[in-house]
């Protein structure tokens, strides 16, 4: 089965369709930076003076797509080549998925499903340069998960 944006081409295309989606929203300024170092997209822009970070896991994409097409004896190519290939894969999926979630959460926006804070609260930067979700996590304000009953 594929697996969601695996076929996507338009990773530059994603860039710009955000920095359009947010302009057109009213955001100040937008920025993206790769960190190869971490396989993260950041993604950072700011509204009404209120700062966001986003970050996207180009590694996580990858070991999703290695899950739901593992490496076998039939496959082409080294096992590291076959990674590599991953890691392309999810380098541009990654783009396409967070254009996607940003124009949903502007739509919802837009149409009063949801307020700017309440659609971007997690990604919000605090003066310590810390986001609101790292913030909540480092501190446990939220309960732990329960365990599921399977």
């Amino acid at each position: 089965m594929a697996l969601p944006y695996e076929n996507t081409t338009s990773g530059e295309k994603a860039v710009a369709d955000m920095q359009k989606i947010l302009q057109k929203f009213g955001c100040e300024s937008f920025g993206q930076m790769m960190n190869w170092g971490t396989g993260e997209l950041l993604i950072q822009f700011e509204y009404k003076g209120r700062p966001v970070s986003m970050k996207a896991s180009v590694n996580g994409y990858a070991m999703a797509w290695l899950k739901e097409h593992p490496y076998t004896s039939r496959t082409r190519g080294t096992k590291a080549d076959y990674e590599k290939k991953a890691k392309q894969i999810a380098s541009i999926a990654v783009y396409s998925i967070l254009r996607d979630w940003i124009k949903g959460q502007v739509m919802a926006i837009e149409t009063g499903v949801l307020s700017f804070e309440g659609a971007f609260l997690g990604n919000l930067l605090l003066p310590n340069g810390k986001t609101m979700m790292e913030h909540i996590t480092s501190q446990k304000l939220l309960p732990p998960p329960k365990e599921s009953a399977e």
